[in-house]
């Protein structure tokens, strides 16, 4: 074989891929996107978790998006205070932590409280069997169903299904709202973890109607607004709500309420 017919297709390649490298490198220069400094530096004081709970599509927007100023340094549910800080010092400016916030399930139909229409085998996702007749196989409408869709797509381990109905753990959860999002039935809400007087139920019903289905359901009674001293209280869509902004925590909704569908704490930080 020929040696020149081995060494001229070499040189000609390597000659190609010179010319190649000098043309890309020229062009990254000339075409390059200048970045501020400060966008990889907040990046690195961010968790990494890419959940999207910012409202943005990840870390790397959520940093570009506070560098120039269209997203706030404590935006991060997941970094917390911790994250703001360090977001503070690198852009030299004080930051406010915010408010501690969680997950919280509107709901008391575990098994012994509330009732079912028909026995359920179908796919184990609250989507699906949401989009059946009756929108699932509890007699209430809008309970929990229990099927756990929101513990699937919590990246924290802070859900759990506990006899029947969705239970977060405060101290895992980030605020992320992955579980509010996917909640067939909107009974997922972040709420201050500060703030421990909660409605726990979703019904739209009323009176009788809720306690043929559930035995803990508001039934619209109104005697928590009637007797609420702060003005606290409203009711939308039969369904008592709580303004967190003048609720002082007195617990008059708790004793007053019928169903003890309020909660509160009673000892210690438990709910009760």
């Amino acid at each position: 074989m020929d040696l020149m017919n081995i060494v001229y297709p070499t040189v000609s390649l390597g000659g190609i891929g010179l010319v190649l490298g000098a043309v890309l490198g020229y062009a990254s220069k000339k075409f390059a996107v200048e970045v501020d400094p400060k966008v990889p530096l907040v990046r690195d004081a961010l968790p990494g978790a890419n959940c999207g709970g910012c409202g943005y599509p990840g870390c790397d927007a959520l940093a570009k998006a506070i560098v120039e100023g269209d997203a706030k340094p404590n935006a991060c549910p997941v970094g917390g205070a911790a994250s703001a800080l360090k977001i503070g010092e690198v852009l030299g400016v004080s930051v406010e932590a915010g408010e501690r916030t969680s997950a919280y399930v509107k709901c008391s139909g575990v098994c012994t409280n509330s009732k079912d229409k028909y026995k359920y085998y179908g796919v184990q996702d609250c989507r699906d069997a949401a989009m059946i007749p009756g929108g699932g196989p509890k007699s209430c409408s809008y309970g929990c169903l229990g099927l756990g869709s929101c513990v699937k797509v919590c990246d924290f381990g802070a859900l759990s299904i506990v006899d029947g109905v969705a239970v977060v753990d405060e101290d895992k959860c980030t605020s992320c709202g992955k579980c509010t999002n996917i909640c067939p039935k909107g009974l997922i809400s972040i709420v201050p973890t500060s703030k421990r007087v909660r409605v726990a139920c979703s019904s739209k019903d009323r009176g009788k109607d809720v306690k043929d289905s559930c035995s803990v359901g508001c039934i619209g009674c109104s005697l928590c607004f009637k007797n609420c001293p702060n003005d606290a209280i409203k009711f939308e869509n039969n369904l008592a709500v709580i303004d967190y902004s003048k609720c002082k925590e007195c617990q008059t909704c708790v004793t007053k309420c019928p169903s003890k569908v309020i909660k509160g704490i009673k000892g210690g930080n438990v709910l009760q």
